[in-house]
């Protein structure tokens, strides 16, 4: 009785209200870009992106600024160099992001041990802090959703195709390479946003869980995107919850919700008659 009245005062607190509605927003997010980075193989670019992250945020400190501006720019120069380095090189694409990110987090990491001043705060930026979010990091969370929304809506067709087969797509009349192109500067971008929320270490749980949960149980591609962004909001929310009343990290405890989420999808996926084919997502 009085965790759940604890848990009742947090609530009326303002920087509780902006942490739950910045994990709705960002698990949603999250959830519905996650969906469509599943199908096209692009889970392990969010883990690098969010490990490469941290020399992003590193440069922000060194320069005096706030690590959330330098780090959107961070971000999308990150997803363009790193199409160019894949699409220019003969080396597998795992094993390139793999030098990239263990490079970038190795330099990071040596460049916050000389900085003094935040040494205290390393474990908020590998394992987040969502209730230090602002309602100015909800506006940018909330206007990303909407033109990420757009921007998939309006071009449905193209990411259907894209993510079902890039030949067939390129057959279909789709511009291929400036569609995933578009679409790694957006997952960058997302990613970048969602550090605050989850940490650099456990982002790419954040993007790929869910999605990877709505695919057990879901056999068409609408409801398989829907299902996505709901598990997302709803995995964030409950982490949150779970962190306030036990006094837990939250990243780790929205990624704990997420993964039992995904445990109760695979549980209910053999009555579902499945995952959809593994060659192309569902359809």
């Amino acid at each position: 009785m009085t965790q759940a009245s604890t848990l009742a005062d947090l609530l009326q607190l303002p920087f509780m209200q902006r942490a739950l509605l910045g994990g709705l927003l960002s698990g949603a997010l999250g959830g519905l870009l996650g969906s469509f980075a599943v199908l096209r193989q692009l889970s392990f670019f969010s883990d690098a992106l969010g490990h490469s992250a941290l020399l992003g945020i590193t440069l922000g400190l060194l320069l005096g600024l706030d690590p959330t501006l330098v780090l959107i720019p961070f971000a999308v120069l990150f997803a363009l160099l790193t199409n160019q380095l894949v699409q220019g090189s003969r080396l597998p694409a795992d094993a390139l992001l793999n030098i990239v990110y263990s490079s970038s987090l190795a330099i990071a990491v040596v460049a916050l041990s000389l900085l003094q001043v935040y040494r205290g705060g390393i474990q908020q930026l590998l394992f987040g802090d969502i209730l230090g979010v602002t309602w100015t990091d909800l506006a940018l969370i909330a206007s990303l959703l909407v033109a990420t929304t757009a921007y998939l809506a309006l071009s449905r067709r193209d990411q259907v195709l894209l993510s079902l087969d890039e030949s067939l797509a390129l057959s279909r009349g789709v511009a291929v390479p400036v569609q995933r192109l578009l679409f790694l500067v957006l997952l960058a971008v997302v990613v970048a946003i969602s550090i605050k929320a989850v940490g650099v270490l456990l982002i790419s749980a954040f993007v790929v869980i869910p999605a990877c949960a709505s695919r057990l149980v879901s056999r068409r591609f609408g409801s398989y995107v829907a299902l996505a962004a709901g598990l997302g909001a709803s995995c964030a929310v409950l982490g949150l919850l779970l962190s306030a009343a036990f006094t837990l990290p939250s990243g780790p405890c929205v990624v704990i919700a997420q993964l039992l989420g995904f445990l109760s999808a695979l549980a209910l996926a053999p009555l579902r008659g499945g995952a959809p084919r593994p060659g192309g997502g569902p359809s």
